[in-house]
Order: structure tokens, then sequence, then C-alpha cells
């Protein structure tokens, strides 16, 4: 029986830390670097309220690189 529950948590902390983890890499946002010139050509943020820029990059963002 405490075989079961102890597994039983485990197995729900292992999702719980699968969905942190999905929700936090698709929150992050995307910025689009220029091949030729590398500089920041565009910048999409995902979450309603993220101010940032190509001028105020965040600490962690997709690195997407364009023509």
């Amino acid at each position: 029986m405490t075989i079961n529950f102890v597994n039983s948590i485990l197995f729900g902390a292992f999702v719980g830390l699968l969905a942190y983890v999905f929700l936090s890499a698709m929150s992050m946002p995307d910025v689009w670097f220029s091949y030729s010139t590398d500089e920041c050509v565009k910048f999409i943020n995902y979450v309603e309220g993220d101010n940032y820029s190509c001028e105020n990059l965040p600490r962690k963002f997709n690195h997407v690189w364009v023509k």
C-alpha cells in the first residue's frame, strides 16, 4: 500500500515537472536575427505584459535565424 502511494506521489511530481518545463518553453519569446548582419530584426512576445524588444532582450529567448 505505501509503495503505491509513494509511486503515485513521484509520478504526480514528474508530470507536474514536465508541465512546468513545457509551459516555460512555450512562453519564451522568439528573437529573429539576420543571417547577414547578425542583428535583431524582429521580436515576438508570447506572454501578455512582456515588454521586451530588440533593445531590451530577456535573459532567455529562442534564437531564430532569418534571411
